[in-house]
């Protein structure tokens, strides 16, 4: 009798059933297709071959590579996976690849709240540090994040950003408690781990009238920081420093915000204490943290399967080689609290929240 006959057969530590059994083989080669794929739609995306698929219509590979002066020959494969992992459309009749307008623009619209090209580049990044990872599990060392490969940095910037530029101005700061008024008036504002600056700029090109300061340990963001405030045109009223989150310069700040980077600290309580005491009497403190359930199986969909991922192999060996304790990406909201109040902010609430952004308010 066949395997595909049988229910169950018997493996090397217990019997098993066939069609479960299938199933996860099915599963993990999807996992497998799905990784290389993201490899490919990032060379995709840095060597201009979704733009000319866009800008270009239905072609064939050969016709791409002449436009994007790349081999055909690699181009033919790299179009088949496309095709094969949904990014791009095949026609059987024409033998012709064409790119969607709603796959575009989740692809090459960095403006739109539906681009999703940091996120490949961040997947990218993440399988190069698992030599040093796994070696952490051994010894609970941590990595710093300039140590990562450089697709990490960039590809944070273009995940974040769309939704930034969808929510920081319009939503988030509206819900704060008065704090949009002082910014339309003139504030001071801080913005802690800043990163290549893209909320900084966002905040400040929205509030002509106040003040920005971004903070960063990372020397190469904060470079890269700073020629895009040149390029914004904001650079006059925008400061970039590299500075920790325990010893920012300044104070009488009436607003500090953290943007998707509380959880990568590995002092964060000691954080929030300087945050408390860098404050204007009255000030705010705005804390984005990612989307994270209140019961571990909350995190069980593809957001938190990204993020619990990326808390191992970044947030968590980052918060480790700085401090002590490591709050990971999928921190709960009572988790968040109780640090926050822990460094001296005794108000604290949850006030928004996006598919992928939780968004609280602390106050002393």
């Amino acid at each position: 009798m066949t395997v595909e006959t049988k229910k169950t057969v018997a493996s090397a530590t217990a019997e098993i059933d066939i069609e479960k059994a299938q199933q996860f083989m099915h599963k993990v080669v999807a996992d497998c297709a799905a990784t290389v794929s993201v490899t490919l739609a990032v060379i995709g995306d840095q060597l201009g071959l979704y733009r000319a698929l866009a800008d270009m219509g239905a072609v064939t590979s050969a016709q791409l590579a002449k436009s994007t002066h790349t081999s055909e020959r690699y181009v033919r494969e790299w179009l088949i996976n496309q095709a094969a992992a949904g990014y791009i459309e095949y026609d059987t009749k024409s033998g012709q690849y064409s790119l969607p307008n709603e796959r575009a623009a989740a692809l090459l619209d960095t403006d739109s709240p539906f681009y999703l090209g940091g996120a490949l580049m961040i997947a990218l990044a993440m399988t190069k540090a698992e030599p040093r990872i796994r070696e952490n599990f051994r010894t609970g060392a941590g990595m710093r994040w300039g140590e990562h490969d450089p697709y990490m940095w960039e590809g944070c910037e273009r995940l974040f950003r769309p939704g930034y530029l969808a929510n920081l101005t319009q939503s988030w700061i509206p819900a704060l408690d008065g704090v949009q008024a002082k910014l339309e008036r003139g504030a001071k504002v801080a913005d802690i781990g800043c990163g290549h600056g893209a909320s900084t700029i966002i905040m400040a090109k929205a509030y002509p009238n106040s003040h920005f300061f971004g903070f960063d340990a990372h020397p190469a963001s904060i470079e890269q920081a700073r020629k895009h405030a040149e390029d914004a045109g904001v650079a006059d009223r925008v400061t970039f420093e590299v500075a920790s989150s325990t010893a920012y310069p300044g104070n009488d700040y009436d607003l500090v915000a953290f943007f998707d980077c509380l959880h990568d600290i590995g002092d964060p309580a000691n954080t929030i204490r300087h945050t408390r005491d860098a404050l204007a009497p009255d000030g705010t403190v705005l804390l984005v943290e990612p989307a994270a359930g209140k019961h571990i199986e909350d995190n069980f969909n593809p957001v938190g399967q990204f993020y619990s991922g990326a808390s191992v192999l970044v947030c968590t060996p980052n918060a480790l080689a700085t401090g002590t304790e490591a709050l990971g990406t999928v921190a709960t909201d009572d988790a968040l609290a109780a640090v926050v109040k822990k460094g001296g902010l005794n108000r604290f609430r949850r006030v928004l929240e996006t598919p992928i952004n939780r968004i609280f308010e602390a106050r002393i």
